[in-house]
C-alpha cells in the first residue's frame, strides 16, 4: 500500500475528540480512508452491513467500475481478453502472474496444467459415497476439500513452491471433478482427461464422450465455453472471493479455501443466478406471457422477480453480458437453434426491459447470467451443473486472490465486528422464577 498523502478528520457530535485518518489513493477507483486505528482511538466501530463501503484488502488483480460498466483483469479490458486475448489458460496465466505470457511462457504453462488434470484414482471411491441425485455443488464442495487428503506435498501455505503447485493442481483438476460429478449423476463411467486436447476441449470431452463411440470436438462450442470461462474467471471482492480470503486468513490449506468459495458460490444470489434466470424464462413459457409477467414484476406484492437483470456493482450494462450475447448467437447458429423458443423469449424480454421506463430508471440491464444459462443449455450442460461451471471458471480467480492475500504483509486473520443489540448482562434466575 502506498503512503498516504492526505488525511481525513473525523469529528463527533457526542463530545469525543476528533481523529485524523490517512487517505490512500489507488491507481484507479475511489480513495480509501484507513480506519484501522479508529477503535483504539475512540472505542467506536464502523457499521457497514454487506461491506458496501469497506475495502477489506488492497489488490492488483481485478478492477470494476460499475458506473461505466468496466471490468479489467490486471488492467486489460475483459472485452479484449475475450475477443482477442487467446484462450482461457492465457487469462489464467495473466490473473496468476500479472502479465500476459509470451509464446514460450504460455506453452510451458499449458503443458504444466495439462499434465496435472488427472485426479488420484481413489477419488472415484469418494464419489461413490454420494447419492446419484446429489446436487453437483455439494459434490464439488466435498471432493475439492478432499484434495487436501491426497496432496500432502503442497499444503505449506508459507512455501512459495507449494502455493504454486496447489494453484496448478486446482486449476487443472477442477474440470475433471466437475465432469466426474456430471458423469456420476447420469450413471455413465468416468472419462479420463486427454493431454492432446485444449483445456476447454478436454472438459467437453470428459463431459460428453462415452466408451461406445468416438467424440468429435466442435471448435465453435469450445470457443463458446472458453469465453464463458474467461468472463467468469474473476470479479473483484465478491461474496465467494471474500469467503476464500477469509478462510485463507486463518491459515487454512488452499483446497479447503476453494471448497469454502464453492459453498458460498452455491447461493442463488451469487453463482446460482444463471440457473434462476433460465428457470424464470421456462416459467414465463411464451412471448405472449411477457406482458403479464412484467406486470407481476412491477407489483411489489406479487413476489415475482426479474432474474438475470441488474447487478450489485454494475449500474450500467454488464460488459460481460454483451460478449455472452454474441456467444449466444454463435452457438445457436452453429447448432441450428436460431428458432429456439427460449432464446426468442429472452430477446423479447430483453427488448421490453431495455425500453420500459420502470426498468430503465432503475438501471436493470441484462447481466451475464441472463445469457450464460441459455448458452450452457445449448451446449448440453444440465441446469443443475451451471453453478459448477461457474466454480470451474472462478477457481483461477479464487486462487490468484488467495495467493495475493498470503503474500500481503498486512494480511491478518479476518475478524469483522458487530453492533450488539441483544440483552445486556443479566443473572440466571432459579428454575421456579423463569
Amino acid at each position: 500500500m502506498t503512503n498516504s498523502e492526505t488525511k481525513a478528520t473525523l469529528s463527533f457530535s457526542d463530545g469525543s475528540p476528533s481523529i485524523e485518518m490517512p487517505i490512500y489513493k489507488g491507481s484507479i477507483g475511489p480513495d480509501v480512508i484507513d480506519i484501522r486505528k479508529l477503535y483504539g482511538a475512540t472505542g467506536k466501530f464502523t457499521y457497514d452491513p454487506g461491506f458496501m463501503s469497506t475495502a477489506a484488502c488492497n489488490s492488483s488483480i481485478t478492477y470494476i467500475d460499475g458506473d461505466k460498466g468496466e471490468l479489467l483483469y490486471r488492467g486489460y479490458p475483459i472485452e479484449q481478453l475475450a475477443q482477442n486475448g487467446g484462450d482461457f489458460l492465457e487469462s489464467c496465466y495473466l490473473l496468476l502472474n500479472g502479465e500476459l505470457p509470451n509464446a514460450e511462457q504460455k506453452q510451458k504453462f499449458v503443458d504444466t496444467v495439462t499434465k496435472h488434470t488427472m485426479v488420484h484414482e481413489q477419488m472415484q471411491f469418494f464419489f461413490r459415497g454420494f447419492r446419484r441425485d446429489a446436487h453437483p455443488m455439494s459434490v464439488l464442495v466435498g471432493t475439492v476439500g478432499a484434495l487436501a487428503s491426497f496432496y500432502h506435498d503442497s499444503l505449506d501455505i508459507n512455501d512459495a513452491h507449494h502455493r504454486e503447485v496447489s494453484a496448478i493442481r486446482l486449476i487443472a483438476k477442477m474440470p475433471t471433478l466437475v465432469a466426474m460429478a456430471y458423469k456420476y449423476s447420469i450413471g455413465q463411467p468416468f472419462v479420463y482427461p486427454r493431454n492432446d486436447l485444449s483445456y476447454s476441449a478436454n472438459f467437453m470431452y470428459m463431459m460428453f464422450s462415452n466408451p461406445c463411440e468416438p467424440y468429435k470436438v466442435n471448435e465453435v462450442l469450445v470457443r463458446a465455453l472458453d469465453r464463458i470461462l474467461i468472463l467468469h474467471a474473476d470479479h473483484e471482492q465478491n461474496a465467494s472471493t471474500s469467503t476464500v480470503r477469509l478462510a485463507g486468513s486463518s491459515g487454512a490449506n488452499p483446497f479447503a479455501c476453494i471448497a469454502a468459495g464453492i459453498a458460498c458460490l452455491w447461493g442463488p444470489a451469487h453463482g446460482g443466478a444463471n440457473e434462476a434466470a433460465l428457470s424464470m424464462l421456462e416459467e414465463i413459457g411464451s412471448v405472449d406471457n411477457i406482458a403479464h409477467f412484467i406486470e407481476q414484476v412491477k407489483d411489489k406484492n406479487s413476489g415475482v422477480k426479474l432474474m438475470g437483470f441488474g447487478h450489485r456493482v454494475y449500474k450500467n450494462y454488464d460488459p460481460r453480458a454483451k460478449l455472452m450475447r454474441e456467444t449466444c448467437y454463435e452457438v445457436l447458429n452453429e447448432l441450428g437453434l436460431q428458432d429456439d423458443p427460449l432464446f426468442k423469449l429472452a430477446m423479447a424480454l430483453e427488448k421490453i426491459a431495455l425500453e420500459d421506463e420502470y426498468f430503465v430508471s432503475r438501471k436493470l440491464y441484462p447481466n451475464v447470467d441472463f445469457y450464460s444459462g441459455i448458452v450452457q443449455r445449448a451446449l448440453g450442460i444440465p441446469t443443475a451443473l451451471f453453478t459448477g461451471i461457474f466454480a470451474l471458471a472462478r477457481t483461477v480467480g479464487w486462487v490468484a486472490q488467495w495467493k495475493e492475500m498470503i503474500s500481503d504483509p498486512e494480511q491478518k486473520i479476518g475478524r469483522p465486528r458487530q453492533l450488539f443489540v441483544g440483552s445486556p448482562q443479566r443473572d440466571v434466575p432459579d428454575m421456579d422464577k423463569r
